[in-house]
């Protein structure tokens, strides 16, 4: 990872702008209905470092080669973070591609070296996020501590979670509706947490990118992944840092039907076939043992 992708919370928060033309107005569109406070400058205000006082983000363009080294100047002599348009050995930071669901946000970022080919991979992902999606977000963000108080053990917790985001209650937060979506997850979350575990099989040998989407989804939201040495490392890096791991050996029957009373979702990522007798002692306890599909088609 040769950049680390940071978000920086914007309400009650400033943004300045330094320049004219087409550069500056393209980084103002960036914050158009966000809840920072922009700031924009022309000479000489650019050029006195006071300008730049407890800005967050800084961001430089203008077609005078003047204006912009003594613009930058200000700036550090501020100590803000700043980004030259077009100039990434200038730059604290870089300018990601944007896609703006409100409080969901997905950043696309080459390191400055490949604009282009971030904006065409902006392309790809945004017809997959769903325009209300952000609600969804902010749904979930309202019930934040109430979700907490009612279900403090973690994987409950992400039981319910996972299961309100395939709920009626999302489905009305995509559609707008938001009474609706708080009474559908407040009623969901009286009537207590899903409990329902089960373990995924994934066979993982790799490579990573046959991967079918319902494979990346589960090790995703896996709240335990069971990991054989031979398993594919790219495959392994699909699953959350902070999950539960297990080795094989760590990984018998009783164990396993335990985690799955509990509700614990467990993906178990194998280079060969499990023991045929592991896979009864699951299926006879009732534990509900699944098959992913590999093939990015499935």
């Amino acid at each position: 990872m040769d950049s680390f992708p940071a978000y920086f919370p914007l309400a009650g928060r400033k943004v300045v702008i330094a320049g004219l033309g087409e550069a500056a107005e393209a980084k103002a569109r960036l914050f158009e209905g966000s809840p920072a406070t922009v700031v924009r400058l022309a000479a000489p205000d650019a050029f006195s470092p006071e300008a730049y006082k407890d800005a967050v983000l800084v961001f430089v363009g203008d077609p005078d080669e003047a204006f912009v080294q003594a613009a930058i100047a200000a700036a550090r002599a501020a100590g803000a973070l700043l980004n030259v348009v077009d100039r990434p050995t200038l730059c604290d930071f870089n300018t990601p591609a944007i896609i703006d669901r409100g409080q969901v946000v997905v950043a696309i970022g080459t390191g400055g070296s490949a604009p282009v080919m971030a904006s065409l991979l902006r392309n790809v992902i945004e017809a997959q996020v769903p325009e209300g999606i952000g609600r969804v977000a902010a749904l979930l963000a309202r019930f934040q501590d109430e979700v907490r108080r009612a279900l403090p053990v973690l994987h409950e917790r992400r039981a319910f979670l996972r299961a309100a985001l395939s709920s009626s209650a999302a489905e009305a937060a995509l559609a707008g509706d938001m009474a609706r979506a708080e009474t559908l997850l407040r009623d969901a979350l009286a009537n207590g947490a899903p409990r329902t575990g089960g373990v995924k099989l994934l066979a993982a040998a790799g490579p990573v990118d046959l991967l079918s989407l319902r494979a990346t989804r589960a090790l995703g939201t896996a709240d335990v992944v069971v990991i054989e040495p031979d398993a594919d490392p790219e495959v392994v890096r699909l699953a959350r840092r902070d999950v539960e791991r297990l080795a094989p050996d760590e990984a018998d029957a009783s164990h396993l039907v335990s985690l799955a009373r509990e509700g614990r979702q467990i993906v178990w990522l194998y280079a060969r076939p499990l023991a045929p007798a592991l896979l009864k002692a699951l299926t006879d306890a009732g534990v509900v043992v699944d098959t992913l599909p590999v093939a990015a088609s499935g």
